[in-house]
């Protein structure tokens, strides 16, 4: 990776600055996260931890929701696959000299359009089958909002504590 200009040091606090989180400021620019860190922190500037905690269980509360989304619509794919089995099927060719294109509808697939069929509902089945077995069971959900919402009342606690420690306009050391 190339050194780390001046222009983009003072990039990257001033994104810091302006409350941009680590991985953003990094994209942006296009270095890595730990150099956007070792800039902020010999800058005297440290990233909230209790941020980066609720932004991770963000997203990772978007891939579980995600992950049920893929495993329905994977569900859905192979139960409308195995409901067409037994519709008519357009069968079709296409060869000889001329290249020539022929159909025929059947009653029904042929068995070997029923068994491709078969086996992919089946992998489909049993893909969303483990995606739903990893989900996250309800009480480690409970627990994820709990440290979540613990993590987001330390937030809340330091910058109470930082607004109070700061000395109010027009006030004196006497307290007047």
């Amino acid at each position: 990776m190339p050194a780390i200009t001046p222009e983009i040091r003072d990039r990257i606090v001033a994104l810091f600055d302006e409350g941009r989180h680590r991985n953003e400021i990094a994209r942006e620019l296009g270095v890595s996260g730990p150099t956007v860190t070792r800039v902020c922190r010999d800058a005297g500037r440290e990233f909230d931890r209790a941020n980066d905690i609720l932004e991770l269980r963000a997203a990772k509360v978007d891939l579980d929701d995600m992950r049920e989304r893929v495993a329905k619509k994977m569900l859905i794919v192979a139960d409308d696959t195995l409901s067409d089995l037994d519709a008519p099927h357009l069968v079709y060719n296409f060869g000889g000299k001329e290249n020539t294109y022929a159909e025929h509808l059947l009653d029904e697939a042929p068995l070997a359009a029923k068994l491709d069929a078969l086996r992919g509902a089946s992998l489909a089945v049993d893909k969303a089958t483990r995606i739903v077995e990893r989900a996250p069971t309800g009480a480690g959900e409970a627990l994820g909002i709990l440290d979540t919402l613990a993590a987001g009342f330390e937030l809340a606690a330091q910058q109470i504590r930082a607004e109070e420690s700061e000395p109010r306009a027009g006030s004196t050391d006497d307290g007047t």
